[in-house]
């Protein structure tokens, strides 16, 4: 489209949401944990809700865990369109992850994992389907077509089964039914507000079609495309030569197309057969990081200078770091850990090449806004392939008892790109590749009696896992003897097999006891090697045989490091609920959950790890959960209020230390204690409101500043703010021969940090962001049209960082999205 019709478009928007945006402001604050169309269901009384946490059927206010639930059609009407968005509507979740945010994953009061090699499983799980997701970086996907989505706070290991330490988020999709051919379509069209005018477009379509009396089908698909929101002004501020053809593209697309089939087969009214499959591809630009400059400050201690704290440049400020007595130490380009002053390869850069810049003499042109220069950026550089299969078997094998079988297998290829420096600085960039498979099968038996419900269980889990991890050093490049790449190249091979067991037991018609425990198995086989590959080409990495440089030195010879462990594990969970009355449910639970153990995969090029043989392997870590929580109906069913308090003693917490261009996950114990709230209220026929909140004080004990490092200090866990707040308000009204509504929603974020080691540099300001819907349907629901703003303060939300202030002098950093404006069509039919 020409440049004038999208600042036309863009104007338009602009104008038609802008009094759509202040209505959402007074109309109250924003977020909710709900399911269905609720204003719709009665005009007063809140819908109930039925989610599936405890392996069975219940009403959302009948579990006692800190749970919440949001509807398909809800998420649909608040913008959600990537699996990891739903954290922004439940506060003590937020986000943590890596390349630039193409991928992410979960954090859970304050339980997270951003280590950035694909081998790494999350402490908090994600399903889909009741299939395991088990490459962290595959738990940021494309949403469409889904029922519910369930996320459940504390440990969940009993059940569900793997790596619930912090929690799970469960995305259901919805399922074919036998009640007649009936689908829809939706169109999206929309515009970022940056200078790139970025346009963007999304169609999802399903159909639900009956083959007989005996089986049905559902089919669902969705293609999204938007260019790149972050305009890039390369070849400004230019040092070294081009990385390739191509550089300086505009960086934030997204081009991803998904399918989703599945099939019911139900030959009698005891059993159900569904068989699903699914696929997703996408095309991505490099990621989009931006560039801070940011400077070293250093202490001598004990003869040594130790880096200390990392601060944001002054605009008047040439040093390249700062030493005792503020001197300056230098660079520390060749990342060996040794500066500038004290090292002839570093000693030509001990200043800036500009005042208040990062080493290379450059700044971004806006800060923060949404125009930078990168050399390293390219479209279509990036891409990402997912395939699965899903079957589920339930047989009712009496009134009583139900045998449940689930075998899910997935396929997962990743090849993504970043600049290091996000500079138009031909340094180095970073790749993260991943072919993996995970098969997993699990076997369950539900049943109850008058005062008990129970289920037990067997599961088995494989990932076969290789990733090549590495920094690129482009043609043309800075670097002597460019091109070539540095490779972490690591094969991990996961076998896991457990038992488990629940049982819920009625003491009286108010007092339940519930005990359940997972026995674990876990046998993992690992080779980890690094090696330089002479890759030419910026768009692509070779996987051929390297020219070995480590990990290890055995005689001094350049290794492979080979291990392979087995250990037994358990979690459990004791919990005692009470409900007085039909309205209140009172519950306190002790829980232990684990994660097992697992191996590090650190960049060739990184800091130098005194003992590296022993700091490759690193422990299971142990959270042990006392939590105390309520649920709370009132006004007759229009209201309800929800609470928790927790505290968590973490044993071996695996927390991912990142110093120079790389980190490892090392053991360190921590505590974490919080509450969260949610109150649900429809003070009149036709309005909703929801307000949410959560507080966590939460450390990590005894973490060293570096590896084997003199200096150790306690340190909050990264990715995890202390306040979070969120709210939502819905009204509909009759108009027009069909349905008027308008939609509010927002959350508010404390500032957190993005590097283990609190830095002060190293930390995302609080952020507020707010979204708003006007929307209008026809009488008989079968069309729907919209104009929806997403982000429209124009917030600037941190979301993943780094920092190099050693190697660059800067910090790569990255933003949600910028404002977006949009037009919606939905037609249903049936």
């Amino acid at each position: 489209m020409p440049q004038n019709s999208s600042k036309e478009i863009n104007i338009l928007f602009k104008h038609l949401l802008g009094n759509t945006a202040l209505a959402g402001i007074m109309l109250g604050a924003a977020i909710p944990s709900y399911a269905e169309d609720e204003a719709k269901t009665d005009n007063s009384i809140l819908e109930e809700i039925t989610v599936t946490a405890q392996k069975r059927q219940q009403n959302l206010q009948d579990v006692g865990i800190a749970l919440a639930a949001f509807s398909g059609n809800m998420l649909d009407k608040m913008g959600v369109t990537q699996s990891s968005e739903v954290a922004d509507l439940v506060p003590g979740v937020h986000i943590s992850g890596n390349l630039a945010g193409q991928n992410t994953q979960f954090t859970i009061r304050g339980v997270t994992q951003n280590d950035f090699n694909d081998i790494v499983e999350s402490p908090n799980a994600v399903y889909l389907d009741e299939g395991y997701i088990a490459i962290a970086q595959a738990q940021s996907f494309a949403t469409f077509d889904i029922d519910r989505v369930e996320i459940l706070k504390g440990p969940q290991g009993t059940l569900f089964g793997r790596n619930a330490t912090g929690g799970l988020v469960h995305y259901i999709s919805r399922q074919p039914t036998f009640e007649g051919v009936e689908g829809y379509i939706d169109a999206t069209i929309g515009i970022f507000d940056t200078a790139a005018n970025a346009e963007s477009y999304e169609i999802t379509g399903a159909v639900n079609l009956p083959l007989s009396d005996k089986a049905a089908g559902r089919f669902a698909v969705k293609y999204r495309t938007h260019d790149g929101f972050l305009k890039n002004n390369y070849p400004d501020g230019q040092f070294g030569g081009s990385p390739g053809d191509g550089a300086g593209a505009d960086l934030g697309d997204d081009d991803t197309f998904s399918a989703r089939s599945t099939f019911l087969f139900q030959p009698n009214e005891d059993l159900a057969i569904r068989i699903s499959g699914n696929y997703s591809t996408s095309n991505l630009a490099t990621g989009p990081y931006q560039s801070k400059p940011t400077i070293g400050v250093f202490e001598d201690v004990n003869g040594t200078f130790e880096l200390v704290n990392v601060l944001d440049v002054a605009p008047n400020e040439t040093r390249a770091s700062i030493g005792p007595g503020g001197i300056d130490l230098g660079s520390d380009l060749d990342n060996d850990g040794v500066f500038g002053l004290n090292d002839p390869d570093d000693a030509f850069l001990t200043s800036r090449f500009g005042v208040g810049t990062d080493f290379f003499g450059y700044v971004d042109p806006d800060g923060a806004d949404f125009t930078t220069s990168s050399d390293f950026a390219f479209e279509d550089q990036g891409s990402i392939d997912t395939y699965g299969v899903n079957l589920n078997i339930s047989w009712d094998i009496d009134e009583n008892m139900t045998l449940t079988a689930i075998t899910d297998f997935k396929d997962y290829e990743k090849l993504l790109f970043i600049d290091v420096d996000a500079a138009p600085v031909n340094q180095a960039a970073n790749f993260a590749s991943v072919d993996a498979t995970s098969f997993t099968q699990e076997i369950r038996i539900n049943g109850e009696s008058e005062n008990s419900r129970w289920v037990v269980g067997l599961y088995y889990l494989n990932i076969d896992n290789e990733s090549h991890n590495g920094l690129k050093f482009p043609v043309n490049g800075v670097v002597p003897g460019a091109p070539f790449d540095l490779s972490s190249v690591a094969n991990l091979e996961t076998n896991s097999y457990s038992a488990f067991g629940q049982i819920e037991y009625d003491i009286t018609d108010k007092l339940a006891f519930t005990a359940g425990i997972r026995v674990i198995q876990e046998e993992k086989n690992y080779e980890f090697l690094q090696g330089i590959f002479f890759t030419q080409s910026s768009l692509e990495i070779d996987q051929g045989d390297p020219f070995q440089i480590g990990p290890i030195f055995p005689g001094g010879v350049p290794t492979t490091f080979t291990d392979d462990t087995s250990d037994t594990l358990w979690a459990g969970n004791l919990q005692l609920d009470y409900r007085p009355n039909d309205d209140l449910l009172l519950f306190a639970s002790i829980k232990r959950g684990v994660k097992a153990g697992s191996f590090n995969a650190q960049l060739a090029g990184g800091l130098p790890i005194p003992g590296i043989e022993e700091a490759i392997p690193y422990k299971e870590e142990i959270l042990y959960s006392y939590e105390f929580g309520f649920k709370k109906s009132f006004a007759d069913g229009r209201g309800r209020f929800n609470g928790n308090f927790f505290y968590y003693d973490y044993n071996d917490y695996q927390a991912f230390l990142f110093t120079g261009v790389s980190g490892i996950v090392v053991n360190a114990d921590a505590e974490n204690y919080g509450a969260d709230f949610e109150v649900q209220f429809t003070p009149l026929p036709g309005l909703l409101t929801q307000v949410s909140a959560s507080w966590i004080d939460a450390t990590v004990k005894d973490v060293p500043l570096r590896i084997n490092g003199p200096i150790v200090r306690d340190v909050k866990p990264t990715y995890t703010p202390e306040y979070q707040f969120s709210g939502l308000v819905r009204y509909e009204w009759d108009a027009f021969g069909g349905m008027m509504s308008i939609l509010a929603d927002a959350s508010w974020s404390d500032s957190f940090f993005y590097n283990l080691r609190n830095f002060d540099a190293d930390q995302f300001d609080s952020y507020f962001l707010a979204n708003a819907r006007l929307a209008w349907s026809s009488a008989d629901d079968s069309f729907e049209v919209a104009l929806q703003a997403r982000n429209f303060t124009d917030s600037r939300a941190g979301t993943q960082g780094f920092d190099l202030a050693t190697l660059c002098g800067c910090n790569e950093i990255a933003f949600r999205p910028p404002r977006w404006f949009g037009f919606n069509v939905k037609y249903n039919f049936n």
